[in-house]
């Protein structure tokens, strides 16, 4: 099969021999689309085209583009015909940029829920687990009535001794 008869692709066209950097034709079209988008533009504009008047009224010998002012709205259309495309062109280079910010938006949040419900779980184990430990308080108490169950068995058996001898000798266990 010959390149002619293949068409799982468009065929390129013959090229008249211009060719151009698409990116960089784009951020020239984004440079020129904010430019024409500020006020510095509107005031030189303005002054332009006041000066563009003034002197086609006021000076006789100087009148190149007398009253209906044609050649300034030939300048006009050939601005505005070309603005509009630049234009275009830049508001959808941006809307690409845009979807391109939201998709990545869009991940980050996803993964940030994931973590934060990962993390959400782990720390729901993390209290269960801990709600099993024994604390300092628990042990105190438990040893307060050992001591005391031992206290009272030792008087039943062994009815001479006395409880100060038992609580020395916990104290003395403590101590050493």
């Amino acid at each position: 099969m010959t390149r002619r008869q293949d068409l799982t692709s468009p065929r390129q066209g013959r090229r008249i021999g211009v060719s151009y950097d698409s990116e960089a034709f784009g951020q020239f079209a984004e440079t020129i689309a904010r430019y024409l988008g500020t006020a510095r533009f509107i005031v030189i504009q303005t002054f332009i085209v006041i000066v563009w008047i003034a002197c086609n009224v006021a000076f006789v010998f100087l009148r190149w583009d007398p009253y209906p002012f044609i050649l300034l709205n030939l300048a006009f259309s050939t601005q505005a015909a070309y603005a509009a495309p630049l234009i275009l062109l830049a508001q959808n280079r941006q809307e690409i940029r845009d979807s391109s910010q939201t998709d990545n938006d869009r991940r980050v949040a996803e993964r940030t829920q994931a973590d934060t419900e990962f993390l959400a779980r782990e720390l729901a184990g993390v209290r269960l687990a801990l709600g099993d430990v024994v604390t300092t308080e628990d042990l105190r108490d438990h040893l307060q009535e050992l001591t005391r169950a031992i206290t009272k068995l030792t008087e039943q058996l062994n009815p001479s001794v006395g409880t100060e001898a038992i609580d020395d000798s916990i104290d003395g266990r403590r101590a050493g």
